[in-house]
Formats: C-alpha cells, sequence, structure tokens
C-alpha cells in the first residue's frame, strides 16, 4: 500500500536553526475516523521502519488486535529525513536542483514531533485517542505528550525513554564511525556509504537483540564447524537493511536520536514529565540493554498515574516487534477501556 503524501504550508523551520525549503510528509492510515473523531490510535515508528504499521510491526494491525482498524482509525507518519517518502537526504534540494545527500540539514526529535502535529491538523484531528511509540517512536510519543498534553488521551509508551542515554548515544556513535570509515559516504551519489551502512546495522544489531536473543537463534550446526551461523546472520542483516535504505538517512536519524530530551528548556525531565496528562502505560521488556527495565520503571515513576507492565522475552530491545501476543495482551485492554 503507497503512502499518502501530506505537504506542509511554506518552508519548515528546524530547531537546529536550519531551514527546509518545503516538508512532505507520508502517512498510511487504517480504519475509518469515527463522527465524534475520537477513535485516532496514532502510532510512532522506530529508526528504520516505514508509515505503513502493517508491514513492520506483526499482528498489530488486525482484528482483534490492539490496532484493530474496525476500532481505531489507525495513523501513522514518516519522520523526517527517512528512506520512505517523508523529505529525507535523497530528496531534491530547491535551492540546489539536487538531492541533500549528507547536506541535509540537522533536526531533532522535536521537529519529527512539530512535523506530525501539523499532520495531525491537516487531516482535522484534534484529539488523539492513544498515541503509542516503541523505540524511537517512543521519544516521538514521549515529546508530544509533553508538548500538547490536552490532545493525547492515553499515551503507550514500549521500550523507550524520556532522554537519550549515554550508553545508547554511544551505541549510535559506534554505528557512525562505521559508516565514517567507507571511503564512499560524502559523495554525492544513491549508494554512497553502503559498506559502512551494512556494518553500523550490524553493529546495532547486538543491542537490539543481546546475548539471550543470539545464543538462542545463532547457535552453530555440529556438521559445519566453520561456518558460523551468528557470521552469516550480521552479514545477512547488513546487507538486507543496504538493499532498502540508504547511508545519508541513517546517519541523520541517529544525529536526531541523540538530540532527545523532553526537559531541555523545561526545567528537566521531571517537571516536563510532569505535564503529561494521558492516562499513560509503560512497557518494558525483561532482557533490552538499550532501554532496561530499570530504566523504564524510572520512567514510569516520573509519569503521573502511569503504569508498568513488563514483557518477559530473551529477544532484548526487538521483544516489542517478536512478542506480539504478549503485547497485544497488555495494550488490548488499555487502548479499549
Amino acid at each position: 500500500m503507497e503512502p499518502q503524501i501530506y505537504r506542509t504550508p511554506g518552508p519548515f523551520e528546524l530547531e537546529t536553526g536550519h531551514t527546509l525549503p518545503e516538508l512532505r510528509i507520508a502517512y498510511h492510515t487504517y480504519g475509518t475516523l469515527n463522527a465524534a473523531k475520537d477513535n485516532v490510535a496514532w502510532v510512532c515508528h522506530a529508526l528504520t521502519a516505514n508509515s505503513d504499521v502493517a508491514d513492520w510491526w506483526p499482528h498489530t494491525v488486525e482484528a482483534g488486535r490492539f490496532l484493530d482498524p474496525a476500532r481505531h482509525f489507525v495513523v501513522c507518519a514518516n519522520i523526517i529525513g527517512s528512506h520512505y517518502g517523508t523529505t529525507g537526504p535523497l530528496h531534491m534540494n530547491p535551492a540546489t536542483g539536487q538531492p541533500w545527500y549528507k547536506d541535509f540539514p540537522p533536526f531533532t526529535i522535536r521537529d519529527i514531533v512539530r512535523a506530525h502535529r501539523q499532520l495531525a491538523d491537516g487531516l482535522g484531528i484534534g484529539r488523539i485517542g492513544t498515541l503509542v511509540g516503541s523505540s524511537v517512536g517512543g521519544f516521538q510519543a514521549v515529546e508530544w505528550a509533553v508538548s500538547e498534553p490536552e490532545r493525547i488521551d492515553r499515551l503507550a509508551l514500549i521500550a523507550t525513554a524520556a532522554k537519550a542515554s549515554p550508553w545508547a548515544i554511544a551505541i549510535d556513535e559506534t554505528q557512525r564511525m562505521a559508516i565514517e570509515a567507507d571511503t564512499s559516504f560524502g559523495q554525492p551519489r544513491d549508494d554512497a556509504g553502503m559498506k559502512g551502512l551494512a556494518a553500523a546495522r550490524a553493529i546495532g544489531l547486538l543491542s537490539y537483540r543481546g546475548p539471550e536473543g543470539y545464543n538462542l537463534t545463532q547457535q552453530d550446526r555440529e556438521e559445519h564447524p566453520a561456518a558460523h551461523r551468528a557470521c552469516t546472520y550480521q552479514q545477512y542483516q547488513g546487507e538486507k537493511l543496504r538493499r532498502r535504505y540508504n547511508a545519508y538517512s541513517y546517519y541523520a536519524i541517529l544525529n536526531a536520536f541523540d538530540t532527545h530530551d523532553a526537559g531541555r528548556g523545561r526545567g528537566g525531565l521531571e517537571q516536563a514529565l510532569g505535564r503529561i496528562t494521558a492516562r499513560t502505560l509503560v512497557v518494558g521488556i525483561t532482557t533490552d540493554i538499550i532501554f532496561t527495565p530499570e530504566e523504564m520503571r524510572h520512567l514510569h515513576a516520573m509519569i503521573p498515574g502511569s503504569v508498568y507492565h513488563e514483557i518477559n522475552s530473551p529477544f532484548g530491545h526487538d521483544g516489542f516487534l517478536v512478542e506480539h501476543e504478549q503485547l497485544n495482551h497488555i495494550l488490548l485492554p488499555f487502548m479499549n477501556n
């Protein structure tokens, strides 16, 4: 299903002081907006996902699931800088008539959220029944709930944070170093930096899955002692992203990831999160090494009236993509109550 495109009126000013001469936002919707316009479930997507939730989040946009399109008007918008329709590095810079590539202006999580707020206005959406965000999508959801608390009725935050931690930033920097080590990165070509991108993805995957996930699924077969499954898996995952994405978008979004701090300019995290009025559900994953259960419980403690649940999974951070039955068991009653 091809995305729809919304164009913001006029240039889009970025928090970094730069300007996008034009901003197009790719988005998908599922279901029907009801007459009261109170059945919106808005999904904020993660790093390299797109706006087609049914494509990247298995068994969620289905009958009887928490994003049931018969019950909810599900909306997901592609983020600034992405490779999937929203204005990004491979789009044309109107000022030069050439793609932006590495010159794409730096942007922040707040810019992404402000763009999506404009999209919501353009779609005639006032209140959002449930705002759902996992991982980097959760960064957006936190920021939106803090910046516009009156708009959000329910807030579901899954494996995420209110501020990018030094540990998460270090993971991003290691991936950027891998991309920069590719001597083609920086060249004005769509395929520049692709070997670096593959290496960066393999590095990132270590933090997404963690030791339990790898040791469970990538054990070597006895009959092939020299062919390590873990090696071929890393190569496969790097190649898989290389075929569907581009290094400039990945690099730009990692930079935006690191700007996330809901407390910046708001008196710190506790004061900022105290603005949230939505009924809030915080979900951690037992083996997540990016956003640990301890950090998720701390996030829960800072959001007034929030409730906390935990998914038991050996698949680390990626558990939010894999453990759809557990996730549905938690989110379905929260969203439908």
